[in-house]
């Protein structure tokens, strides 16, 4: 067994599974079922991959209890993704670097840093800030002042955190993202645009991750808030005095306007637009490219659409869409039998 392999009936215990099999098997690498080798894991989800799974070389599968498969090592579990991912996190830790500060970074002399502390090369610390313990902080980042960063955070290169933020614990923030730029507000005057204070603060709690270059807004006023254990994928943008709650789940190109509540649990798709002072209500689903008008209110449910409308409604609107060729053509034999009758009928009156 390698150093980095784990024995089969290790992981079944790890994620609550049945092992079929020889308990002495060991896996080293998690991998899809088509290119799944000798000392790989894979999963199969439904009946739809049967025919992949047989064929996968891979030397364990995870599989759910509905499926009976004939494989020599199985981990049998009520659900195949979330077991496999949580294998994957054990295989595979995230890359961790010893504790180092590079000679290169520039740092406050009041600036406190906690045990273990990674400090990257050109990187900057301002006055007054904290980074916690086990936080890796990677090249070419920066840290305003008056900063606070968690415990076991991981910042990546060339992120920028704007003074007065705070970041929770076990938060990654990926390359390019920007916490605590000034909001998007304005107040027209005679003579042009006159900035709205933008003095507010932004709270980060703990275990979110931000994809690369999303962008975060100070408060105007107050605080802008992405709420625990909240996911956000690439370039998405949450604007000033948003607050986002606990395990939201957001795809790339999104834009979420001012002022905009975002309740626990919701899942919203990629390129949803957000007007300004929106709710949407714990447990609500906004399909891709979905526009959401200032002032609404989005209750739980599936929506989609421009502006948004619930699921089935959607539906109907776009199967009535798809017919509008058809019906335009059966307007036109319409009009032209019409314009028959009307001609048949002067000149029987004539």
């Amino acid at each position: 067994m390698s150093i980095d392999s784990k024995p089969v009936s290790e992981l079944a215990a790890l994620v609550g599974g049945r092992l079929i099999g020889k308990d002495s098997v060991t896996v080293s690498r998690v991998a899809s079922l088509e290119a799944a080798a000798e000392g790989d894991i894979a999963y199969v989800e439904d009946g739809k991959f049967f025919d992949a799974a047989r064929a996968s070389q891979a030397t364990c599968l995870i599989v759910p209890e509905s499926m009976n498969l004939d494989a020599p090592c199985q981990i049998v579990v009520k659900n195949p993704k979330l077991a496999f991912a949580l294998i994957a996190e054990t295989l595979h830790p995230p890359k961790r670097r010893k504790p180092e500060i590079h000679s290169s970074a520039v740092l406050a002399k009041d600036a406190k840093l906690g045990r273990d502390v990674f400090i990257g090369a050109f990187v900057c610390v301002g006055e007054g800030s904290e980074v916690g313990d086990g936080t890796q902080v990677r090249a070419g980042a920066k840290i305003g002042d008056g900063v606070t960063v968690g415990n076991d955070c991981v910042i990546h290169p060339n992120v920028f955190i704007e003074d007065g933020v705070t970041i929770g614990n076990r938060v990654i923030l990926h390359a390019g993202v920007v916490i605590g730029a000034d909001g998007f507000g304005y107040v027209r005057g005679d003579m042009g645009y006159h900035k709205f204070p933008q003095i507010g603060t932004v709270i980060i709690e703990d275990d979110v991750e931000l994809g690369a270059n999303t962008t975060v807004d100070r408060g105007a006023l107050g605080r802008t808030r992405i709420g625990r254990g909240t996911k956000l994928d690439n370039m998405v943008h949450v604007g000033h005095n948003c607050d986002i709650g606990e395990r939201v789940v957001i795809a790339a190109q999104t834009g979420i306007s001012g002022s905009v509540t975002i309740e626990d649990d919701c899942v919203i798709g990629g390129q949803v637009g957000f007007g300004d002072h929106i709710r949407v209500q714990s447990g609500a689903v906004i399909g891709s490219k979905a526009g959401v008008l200032p002032g609404k209110i989005v209750r739980p449910g599936v929506w989609w659409g421009i502006p948004i409308q619930p699921l089935d409604e959607y539906k109907r609107l776009n199967a009535h869409l798809r017919r509008v060729p058809h019906m335009r053509d059966e307007l036109k034999e319409l009009r032209a039998r019409v314009k028959e009758l009307e001609q048949e009928l002067r000149k029987r009156n004539e």
